[in-house]
């Protein structure tokens, strides 16, 4: 069986994947097609995050919401904070604003192409063609980043991404079958997440180990090559810890658009590339007029693009302080949708404002 001979290629995948491949919640295996909603939930959820992460909150949003129509007319902030600490926060908004649209103009039914796929809120290239082959069985080709590692390494494609992207998704084309599109497409990314793994891949145990074109030139460990990242900037702001008389705090909620929106937050000033803000700036983005004081510490989180470091101040407000926000009890804060970063800044305020 030469490397070219996608038929061969696919069936002893196929095999393994029978054998082998992982049980997940989304996901049926032989004759049984799976809900294209749990299809639908789990690509957008699995968008640059783990299995491992994704597994809990798929869990808990098909239990809360067994259908897309459910979902569709859940309130957004349940939906916000349900996805709350998986990141990414615009799935989310897109997520609902999907959910929304298919089950207002298609009656709950996804439709069953790549290209009415893509025109939903949130689905793109990948996802359309992952939601094509897997929930309706028809061929699609389906790349993420798993794929793209077989892809180099079985073919010994030594252009480093993201410039190879086209290739890759040439010879993934090449390979993919019209028999059993969903299992294929599968097969792929586990052989990837399992075997073909970016570190120490477990060639021995690997179904096309004699074909591996990377394997046989000892370069398998080295590919796909990629351009080195440029290094992450890091972005300063200050977050305003703000109580009442009574132990409540401030929160707000972010811009619909932009990074977080939709989200709530401890107030802070914009984030800024330059240099950390002065405490003499402090008063033109205060939430509510009180008397600042800086809190020791920093919280620190890293985004995709840049790292955030963020400054407390804890203040007091009056009891008649009209902010542009939401006073919340300490024990209800959880009750909302806060994202990571923001847990962060509430557990540290937590332990050095008191």
């Amino acid at each position: 069986m030469s490397v070219c001979d996608p038929s061969a290629l696919a069936r002893s995948l196929l095999a393994w994947y029978d054998r082998a491949g992982r049980a997940l919640p989304w996901r049926k295996k032989g004759n049984e097609r799976p809900d294209p909603y749990h299809v639908w939930l789990s690509e957008v959820m699995l968008q640059q995050t783990t299995v491992a992460a994704v597994t809990p909150y798929f869990l808990r949003f098909i239990e809360r919401w067994p259908t897309i129509a459910q979902l569709a007319t859940a309130p957004t902030d349940d939906v916000m904070h349900a996805w709350a600490g998986l990141g990414y926060y615009a799935r989310a908004r897109n997520l609902h604003a999907c959910a929304k649209m298919v089950a207002q103009w298609r009656g709950g039914q996804f439709p069953d192409d790549e290209e009415a796929l893509r025109k939903l809120p949130g689905v793109g290239d990948y996802t359309a063609a992952a939601i094509t082959a897997i929930a309706f069985g028809k061929r699609a080709v389906v790349v993420d980043g798993n794929v793209e590692r077989v892809m180099a390494r079985l073919f010994a494609v030594t252009e480093p991404l993201p410039a190879a992207k086209g290739r890759l998704k040439a010879l993934a084309a090449h390979l993919t079958p019209d028999m059993r599109p969903g299992d294929y497409a599968q097969a792929v990314m586990d052989l990837g997440a399992t075997i073909c793994s970016p570190r120490n891949p477990a060639c021995g145990i690997c179904p096309w180990m004699n074909e591996c074109q990377g394997r046989r030139q000892g370069i398998e460990a080295q590919l796909p090559a990629k351009l080195a990242k440029p290094e992450r900037p890091t972005r300063h702001g200050i977050a305003y810890w703000t109580a009442r008389k009574d132990g409540a705090v401030l929160i707000r909620r972010r811009p619909p658009q932009g990074l977080l929106g939709g989200m709530m937050e401890i107030p802070s000033t914009p984030w800024r590339d330059d240099t950390p803000w002065d405490m003499a700036e402090l008063a033109a983005h205060q939430p509510v007029a009180a008397q600042w004081r800086p809190l020791p510490g920093l919280v620190r989180h890293t985004f995709t693009h840049f790292h955030l470091e963020l400054r407390l101040v804890a203040g007091k407000a009056s009891a008649n302080a009209t902010p542009l926000g939401l006073w919340v009890a300490l024990d209800k804060l959880s009750d909302h949708a806060l994202p990571s970063v923001m847990v962060k800044v509430v557990k540290h305020a937590l332990a050095k404002a008191y």
